[in-house]
């Protein structure tokens, strides 16, 4: 904004200065040029006065006026490619605009080649460009041309045909176009299509756009879907959730007497003592893998995925965790009654053999639950919005895991338990950081809530406020700053914190500091992935950052017909974790960002937009069962899974437009920048051919 007020100030400074003798410094002439067949050119000549020159095409909109082709009336006759400048370009950094531009001077060519569609045509058009010297600019100006006549014309290929216009990818070598929103919709409405709801929408049949692809994307070597990799991630995240765990102080005491228990029976039998610990281990993971899979039977796949993004459920995730905070604060304690435990103990001490050993796993999973249930409950939360239908099994196997092997271990290798630290004060330290933690992973479920609905209350720079202020108290709780009641009351108030505390308070002050300049549109790539899209920033210096330029499939399809590209197809979701990482790793790559721009037309479909259809479209699905698709996300999902055999994302494909089948394999989530660029570049080299 600022550097177009400042062409504007050079302008009205030509304006002022020149009362008494108009400045004419640019000399433009045009002709239509027939080439071969039904193409010709509409050739814009310029001849440049000494110390003038005139800015090329695609400057962008911080920059000066760029040259653009500007129709009035194209009767018979249509566009083929963009404007294409021609002859010297002279690229140099300007200091007033602070970008690379491209001018020429002494003489600048402008061409735009058209097809002829009708025997009698009409043109009305004119060239707007823009000229300026080291003092001072023109106001736009422009250079008309009007020709009536008779020209040959292009065989049309019906529009329902996959093979049909060829012509534009003929001319997509050295063409490209920059078609609107509004220009895409207008070439809908020239054409339709039954979309497979049976509705009106783009310039290819309904067969076309929607016919499956899935066997030429597995032929063309499809990366391995999100899916299958996010369960390794599930399992660690889970067995690290179970290390934590141990090291509450619910747990960590118990550890010393059910290992001497253990002991005890031993010094008869010490195969016998450590076969009964191994099956107390066994009996943990059993427990919770328990719980994991009725979870997972409860609500299955298709419940999973729609809890995933739906708002009542991400605000009662949001609740239930900062619940959680709060008592790992210290404020209150979740427990179960006292009844359930004792009640189950006094079955254990009554039985003998593998079920009493079961029973007093069993106790220490009812004794344990105010120290486990947030930690449980935030990975049961991160499982079941992950849509993965095993994901919640998996997860609570890796925390069971965890949590068993400590006392498995040390009733096999008892004088480990010596050199095990004492309880203290460092749990309730513990307790307080994952408090932290737990705060800060309840807004993303927030944000996910407000994503799908368009609250617009948790904007991406509110969501980094209050990241930066979590996460600044944490690190000044761990230097000791601040305190919490249970440290007063433990007579902890004035005790020095541990250097490692110290330490890692200094790491949370600086990731706080670090997400600083993120309020004005810094990347800010570590915390990406839980961050709302940059695109949802009120205030936003950064102008190098990536989006799509279409959000429906079949106006970007038609886009991309009219200016002779390849599509890549960003299948995503507002609640997307990765999808969030791969904006901010891969595509805001300067050498990535280039072909997204320039050489591709990018759409990005949202599978979580709530907004709703204008109309319920009824589908019938691969297992033939009609649904009924109510919402844009639910269309995109369908479009997904339908076409291209997949649910998760991130899923990119690349496409021809004209076919509507692909030019490379798919990508899933995979952040090596290089691996990204050849696969872009092979689809790009594909659809050249």
């Amino acid at each position: 904004m600022v550097k177009r007020l400042s062409v504007i100030l050079l302008w009205l400074t030509v304006v002022l200065t020149a009362q008494s003798q108009m400045v004419d410094p640019v000399h433009f002439t045009s002709e239509l040029k027939m080439g071969k067949g039904a193409e010709a050119d509409i050739v814009f000549t310029a001849k440049i006065d000494a110390g003038w020159h005139v800015y090329s095409t695609d400057l962008g909109q911080d920059g000066p006026i760029e040259a653009t082709f500007n129709a009035v009336k194209m009767d018979g006759v249509e566009k083929v490619g963009k404007l294409t400048p021609k002859g010297k370009v002279i690229k140099k950094y300007d200091q007033m605009f602070g970008m690379d531009l491209k001018y020429f001077e002494n003489t600048a060519t402008f061409v735009q080649k058209v097809r002829f569609t009708k025997p009698q045509y009409v043109i009305d058009c004119y060239l707007e460009y823009g000229a300026c010297n080291d003092q001072s600019c023109l106001p736009p100006s422009q250079v008309e041309f009007r020709q009536q006549g008779e020209a040959p014309v292009a065989p049309v290929a019906p529009p329902s045909s996959p093979e049909g216009d060829t012509n534009v990818k003929e001319g997509a070598d050295s063409q490209e176009a920059v078609v609107s929103n509004q220009a895409a919709a207008d070439s809908l409405s020239a054409t339709a299509h039954v979309s497979p709801s049976g509705g009106e929408g783009g310039a290819l049949s309904g067969e076309a756009l929607w016919a499956p692809v899935v066997d030429e994307l597995r032929a063309a070597g499809s990366s391995i879907p999100l899916a299958d990799r996010s369960l390794l991630y599930l399992l660690l995240m889970g067995f690290v959730g179970g290390l934590l765990a141990v090291c509450m102080p619910c747990i960590w005491p118990i550890i010393p007497m059910t290992v001497s228990f253990f002991l005890k029976r031993a010094k008869t039998d010490k195969k016998k003592g450590i076969r009964d610990a191994v099956t107390y281990g066994l009996s943990i993971i059993v427990i919770y893998l328990g719980l994991g899979l009725l979870v997972t039977a409860a609500f299955g796949s298709d419940t999973l995925n729609a809890m995933s993004t739906n708002a009542v459920f991400n605000v009662f995730l949001f609740l239930l965790l900062v619940v959680f905070a709060l008592s790992f604060f210290g404020w209150f304690e979740i427990k179960l009654p006292d009844s359930w435990a004792n009640s189950v103990d006094s079955k254990a001490s009554a039985t003998s053999g593998l079920v009493s050993i079961f029973l007093m796993a069993f106790t220490l999973v009812l004794v344990s639950f105010s120290c486990t249930a947030p930690i449980i409950g935030l990975l049961l939360v991160e499982t079941t919005t992950s849509g993965n239908w095993v994901a919640p099994a998996v997860g609570m196997f890796g925390f069971a895991l965890a949590l068993a092997l400590p006392f498995t271990l040390f009733a096999m290798f008892p004088s480990w338990l010596k050199q095990a630290p004492k309880s203290g004060s460092w749990m309730t330290t513990i307790k307080v950081v994952l408090g932290f933690v737990e705060l800060a992973f309840a807004l993303k479920f927030l944000s996910v809530a407000d994503l799908t609905q368009g609250w617009h209350i948790l904007d991406r720079e509110v969501f980094l406020s209050l990241w930066i202020v979590i996460f600044a108290m944490l690190g000044a709780y761990l230097v000791g700053w601040l305190k919490f009641q249970e440290d007063e009351i433990g007579g902890e108030l004035h005790k020095p914190m541990p250097v490692l505390c110290i330490m890692g308070g200094m790491v949370s002050l600086a990731f706080a500091v670090y997400m600083v300049p993120g309020l004005w549109g810094a990347p800010c790539k570590a915390v990406s992935a839980f961050a709302p899209p940059i695109n949802t920033q009120d205030f936003n210096l950064n102008t190098k950052t990536v989006e799509a330029r279409f959000t429906d499939y079949e106006l970007g399809m038609a886009a991309a017909r009219a200016e002779g590209k390849p599509v890549l197809i960003d299948f995503t979701g507002f609640g997307c974790v990765n999808c969030r990482k791969m904006e901010a790793a891969v595509w805001t790559d300067p050498r990535v960002a280039d072909r997204l721009k320039n050489d591709f037309v990018l759409i990005s479909l949202y599978v979580d937009d709530k907004a709703s259809l204008a109309e319920p479209k009824e589908v019938t699905d691969d297992q033939g069962q009609t649904k009924t698709l109510r919402t844009v996300g639910a269309k995109w999902n369908y479009l997904q899974s339908h076409k291209f055999g997949a649910n998760a994302q991130p899923f990119y494909v690349i496409i021809d437009p004209v076919t509507a089948k692909p030019l490379a394999g798919s990508r899933a989530f995979d952040e090596d920048i290089d691996s990204y660029l050849e696969w872009l570049d092979g689809g790009l080299a594909t659809y050249k051919k």
